[in-house]
């Protein structure tokens, strides 16, 4: 007799059950502690990314409405290497058990690309490019890989570790949530420090030799970043896999006798035939939330640079307008760390403003229009600035000081509808899948999508769209606040509401 795929599926589900019901006992808080610590060296490269990287492809020479194509890498990756390491991570059979070889692996990829970063002006010196000639081809080359690297490798780290707290919980939804809020609070704490150490011009001098002929000050502190990055990474990866083993897993036979072997992807797109309407709204929302998300999260600290401070990133550009530039960079870090700061408060406080607001899918509207005033506001502040340098004759100082604290205080508002985003469309897949039978590993699954297609959109589209409409951020901006007044007024309208007293809400309103 032949079975029927979707009875193939559930029976591996048994199976995958089984074996992460290994543990009879939650694992003791302090391990559980200790692999969430990963979180903070994962997520010091993540903020160094959005804080540093975009600025830096264009010293090396891209120009603005190419630079968000490096970014492609995130969404696609996320889209394939995540589920792929997180299928086969389920059904690892080393002695070393099954999480750790892939944390070993991620946090060994990690330090290649972070090498082949931070020293791409160096190698492609070396193979010939010149420094006053761009663009730097064999450089850009160079850091388009490392670059490539480091996003597979973080989303191969990423997966694993949230599946082994998953596992140390041993289905416990206290201790699972406890897990999460951990995980949650060093993400915060990662974030906090690749922010501040990107808003530090003199990093560099703590490892002098960053400095070169083709590595100039920008890029040498960008390297000493990386480096203090990694160290992090290495440590915490280090001390938390030697001090919690992992049990080797055998795979049990499934009801026919045979082990299970559905692959992950059929699951997906199997998933999609039979998503309710429910579902399916929540996927439309999450979409749109994060069409006004990305543009924001990719051009963040080259608008303070560029339109908030008037400086220009160009290889050709006066070393007056670089020096503007990287001071607005650097202003922009300050602010995605008091970005971070908020929120990792406002993440602890979801679940109880939830409930006072009447519900998770309206606090999730009204922090959506917030999300919308805050981007408009951006044209706003670049306009202010704008007359700032007009009325000052292209002022060489930077912007006023009620401009910058107006960007600043963008940034840090923007915590409050981020923290939300980072949690209750999860929250919200777990509850809506669960008439359909379907687990919350293959709901999260068909979720990222809706996450990840966006972001390919704006990766592909976004500086194209800009130059569109005479360059600079703006245009994606102001597309962005009005992608989140849509996802607003959905989220209120047409998005199903959750029993407030859902297990399933209770047990994934954490940060994620």
């Amino acid at each position: 007799m032949v079975s029927h795929p979707m009875e193939k599926a559930a029976n591996g589900a048994s199976a995958l059950e089984t074996q992460t019901g290994e543990l009879d006992q939650p694992e003791r808080l302090r391990k559980i502690i200790s692999v969430a610590s990963i979180a903070a060296g994962v997520q010091f490269g993540w903020a160094l990314q959005l804080s540093l990287l975009t600025p830096y492809v264009q010293l090396l020479g891209i120009p603005h409405k190419w630079a968000s194509l490096i970014w492609l890498c995130g969404p696609i990756s996320g889209m394939l290497v995540q589920p792929i390491v997180g299928y086969h991570s389920d059904r690892c059979t080393s002695r070393f058990g099954r999480r750790r070889p892939f944390i070993v692996a991620g946090a060994g990829l990690v330090t290649v690309a972070v090498f082949l970063i931070g020293y791409a002006a160096d190698i492609g010196h070396s193979m010939g490019d010149q420094l006053n000639k761009p663009p730097r081809t064999r450089a850009i080359a160079i850091f388009a890989l490392g670059f490539w690297i480091l996003d597979v490798a973080n989303n191969t780290l990423q997966g694993p570790c949230r599946a082994f707290l998953a596992d140390l919980s041993a289905g416990n939804a206290k201790k699972t949530r406890t897990a999460n809020a951990f995980f949650s609070f060093f993400m915060a704490v990662g974030n906090v420090l690749g922010y501040a150490a990107g808003s530090y011009r003199n990093l560099y001098k703590v490892v002098p030799f960053t400095m070169t002929e083709s590595c100039d000050l920008y890029c040498a502190n960008l390297k000493t970043c990386f480096f203090l990055s990694i160290t992090l990474l290495l440590l915490v990866t280090f001390v938390s896999l030697c001090y919690v083993k992992e049990k080797p897993w055998t795979p049990e036979p499934t009801a026919d006798g045979k082990a299970s072997n559905v692959p992950f992807f059929g699951e997906i797109f199997g998933a999609f035939k039979e998503l309710k309407r429910p579902m399916w709204m929540l996927l439309i929302v999450t979409a749109l939330n994060w069409i006004a998300w990305f543009p924001f999260l990719l051009f963040d600290t080259d608008w303070m640079g560029r339109e908030v401070y008037g400086g220009d990133s160009d290889a050709k550009a006066t070393a007056a307008a670089k020096k503007l530039y990287n001071d607005g960079v650097r202003a922009g870090a300050l602010g995605l760390m008091l970005n971070a700061i908020v929120l990792g408060f406002m993440s602890l406080g979801v679940e109880w403003i939830g409930r006072k607001l009447g519900g998770a899918k309206r606090l999730w509207g009204i922090v959506n229009f917030i999300l919308a005033i805050c981007l408009a506001m951006t044209v706003v502040v670049t306009k202010q600035a704008e007359n700032h340098r007009r009325d000052h004759g292209g002022a060489k100082t930077g912007p006023p000081g009620n401009v910058t604290a107006g960007a600043l205080t963008l940034f840090a508002i923007l915590g409050i509808p981020q923290a939300i985003t980072f949690s209750i469309p999860f929250a919200l897949a777990s509850i809506f899948s669960t008439n359909s039978g379907a687990g919350q590993g293959l709901s999260l699954g068909v979720l990222n999508l809706a996450i990840v297609v966006p972001q390919m959109v704006v990766s592909v589209g976004g500086g194209p769209f800009d130059e569109l409409f005479g360059g600079g951020n703006i245009p994606a901006f102001v597309l962005g606040a009005i992608a989140a007044a849509v996802s607003g007024v959905l989220a209120l309208t047409v998005l199903p509401s959750p029993p407030p007293d859902a297990p399933a809400f209770k047990a994934t309103m954490g940060f994620h």
